[in-house]
C-alpha cells in the first residue's frame, strides 16, 4: 500500500502535518510519498501510484489552495481513496465530502492508517485529542528547511527555522477562531521526549531556530516551562518564538524571564483589535489596556512581542483604524508588526462560532462555495475600500515602517474633514536598540489566501 500526503500551505513552515502522519504510516508499513506544493509541483507519478491520497488542511488558505488538486486527483487515480484532515477539513466537512473526499480530524494519524488498509467502517468518523498516539515524526523525505521561511535578525543575517508543537488544540473559546469548533476547549500536551525527538531531527537538518506552532503556549504553562528548559539544556546556541495570548501573559508574567533566558526572540499575540467591544464580541478574554500591560512585561523581560491583527471587521469604523495606528506608534511596534496583519479582514467560514452574535447572523451572504466563506460588506462602503487600499499596500511587500506610513496617509484621506486636515501620524524611528526578528515569509492563517499562495497551484 502506498499513501501520498499532501500540503498545500503551512504557513512557510515544513509541515509537521505532513511528518507526523508519515511516521505513523511507516510503522505500520505503508509506502508514503510526501508533497508540499506551496514549494514543489505535484506530479501524476506520484499520484497514480498511490492507493491513498490525504490533504492537509490546517488554514483557509490551505483549503482553497486545494480545491483544485482535489479535481485532479480524482481525474488522474480514480481508484485511489481520496481524505482530507487538519482544522479546515472538520469545519468544511460538506464542501469536501460533495468532492470524494473522507473527512478526517486533525488528530487523524491512526485513521489515516486504517483508512490506508480499507479498514475504516463507512460513516465519517471524528478525531479527538483524547484518541491521538504521539510518535516522533518523520520528516527524512521532506524538502530541505532552507526551502521554506527563514529568520531575518536585526544585524541582517538570517537563520534557519523548524518548527513543531508542544501542544495540540487551545482550552480557550475565542468566537473567530477555527480551532474552537473542533477542540471545543480542550487541549492535549504532546510528550516532551517526542518534542525533543522532533528538535533533534531539526537539528541534525541544521536548524538554527525553532518556531512552536502550538496555538497558545501557555496553554500548559508547567509542560511549557519543562520544554524550554530541556530545549536550552540540550540545545544552548538554539533560539525560539511561541505565539501566546495576552490574557496569559499577564496571567504568567513570571515565565516571561525565563523564555528570555532560555532562547525565545519573540512572543506572537493574536491581539485582533484596540476595541473593547469588538474584543467581548471576539471573546478574546482581554482588553486595550492588558494589551499595553503585555508589551510592557514582554519589553521589561527582554523579548519581542509581535503582536497581529484583524483590524477590518463589521464594527471597524475608519476613525478605529486610525486609533489602531496611531496606538501601534505609540507603543513602538511598527517593525513588530507585519504589513499584512493590518489589512486582514474577519473570514466568516464554515462552524463559525460567530455565528452566535445576532448582527452576524443579519449581516452575511449566502455561503459561498468558491470562497468557504460567509461573504459580508460593511455597512459604510469607506470601510471595504480602505481594506482593499491597504491590502494593496500590503503586497507590495515594501519596509515595515515604509508600509505603516503609506496604510497612515491612506487611512486619513478616508477620514472625516477635520481628521484628514490633521495630516499624517509621525512615524518615529524605534527606541528599541535593534529591530525585533521577524520571519521571512508574513505568516497569517485566518485571511483569504493573496496572489502569493493563489500563484503556487
Amino acid at each position: 500500500m502506498r499513501a501520498l500526503l499532501i500540503s498545500t500551505y503551512d504557513l512557510g513552515r515544513q509541515p509537521l502535518g505532513l511528518a507526523a502522519p508519515a511516521a505513523m504510516l511507516r510503522q505500520a508499513g505503508v509506502d508514503v510519498d510526501c508533497v508540499d506544493t506551496s514549494r514543489e509541483p505535484l506530479n501524476d507519478e506520484h499520484i497514480r501510484a498511490a492507493s491513498l491520497v490525504a490533504f492537509y488542511l490546517p488554514m483557509h488558505t490551505a483549503t482553497r489552495l486545494a480545491a483544485p488538486l482535489l479535481q485532479r486527483v480524482r481525474a488522474v487515480n480514480p481508484d485511489a481513496r481520496l481524505a482530507a484532515y487538519g482544522l479546515y477539513a472538520q469545519l468544511n466537512r460538506a464542501w469536501l465530502e460533495q468532492r470524494g473526499a473522507r473527512v478526517l480530524g486533525p488528530d487523524a494519524e491512526l485513521e489515516l492508517v486504517t483508512l490506508v488498509n480499507a479498514q475504516l467502517p463507512t460513516s465519517n468518523s471524528q478525531s479527538s485529542p483524547q484518541s491521538i498516539q504521539f510518535i516522533q515524526p518523520d520528516r527524512t523525505t521532506l524538502l530541505p528547511l532552507t526551502r521554506y521561511a527563514s529568520l531575518q535578525m536585526p544585524d541582517g543575517t538570517r537563520r534557519v527555522v523548524g518548527s513543531t508543537d508542544a501542544t495540540r488544540g487551545c482550552k480557550h473559546l475565542c468566537r473567530h477562531c477555527p480551532i474552537v469548533p473542533v477542540y471545543h476547549g480542550r487541549f492535549k500536551a504532546v510528550p516532551i521526549d517526542v518534542v525533543m525527538q522532533d528538535i533533534r531531527a531539526h537539528v541534525a537538518a541544521r536548524a538554527e531556530h525553532i518556531t512552536f506552532g502550538d496555538p497558545d503556549f501557555f496553554n500548559g504553562p508547567t509542560h511549557a516551562r519543562r520544554v524550554v528548559e530541556r530545549l536550552a539544556a540540550e540545545f544552548p546556541q538554539l533560539t525560539y518564538d511561541v505565539t501566546i495570548k495576552i490574557e496569559h501573559l499577564l496571567a504568567h508574567a513570571d515565565l516571561l524571564p525565563l523564555l528570555k533566558d532560555t532562547g525565545c526572540l519573540f512572543i506572537t499575540s493574536a491581539v485582533e483589535s484596540i476595541d473593547d467591544v469588538v474584543l467581548i464580541k471576539l471573546q478574546k478574554g482581554h482588553t486595550r489596556g492588558d494589551f499595553r500591560r503585555a508589551v510592557a512585561l514582554c519589553r521589561a523581560a527582554g523579548v519581542a512581542l509581535a503582536p497581529t491583527f484583524v483590524p477590518f471587521t463589521p464594527w471597524t469604523t475608519v476613525e478605529g483604524y486610525i486609533e489602531l495606528l496611531e496606538e501601534i506608534e505609540r507603543l513602538d511596534l511598527v517593525e513588530a508588526v507585519a504589513p499584512i496583519q493590518l489589512a486582514i479582514r474577519l473570514l466568516v467560514t464554515a462552524e463559525s462560532k460567530l455565528f452566535e452574535l445576532p448582527d452576524i447572523r443579519g449581516l452575511v451572504a449566502p455561503f459561498d462555495p468558491e470562497s468557504l466563506t460567509w461573504p459580508w460588506r460593511h455597512a459604510d462602503a469607506r470601510v471595504d475600500a480602505l481594506q482593499t487600499a491597504v491590502m494593496r499596500i500590503a503586497g507590495l511587500k515594501t519596509a515595515r515602517t515604509e508600509a505603516f506610513a503609506a496604510m497612515t496617509e491612506t487611512a486619513l484621506r478616508c477620514a472625516p474633514g477635520d481628521r484628514h486636515h490633521r495630516g499624517q501620524i509621525p512615524v518615529r524611528g524605534s527606541t528599541q536598540p535593534l529591530t525585533p526578528p521577524y520571519m521571512t515569509e508574513e505568516w497569517y492563517c485566518c485571511a483569504e489566501p493573496g496572489p502569493e499562495q493563489t500563484d503556487l497551484v
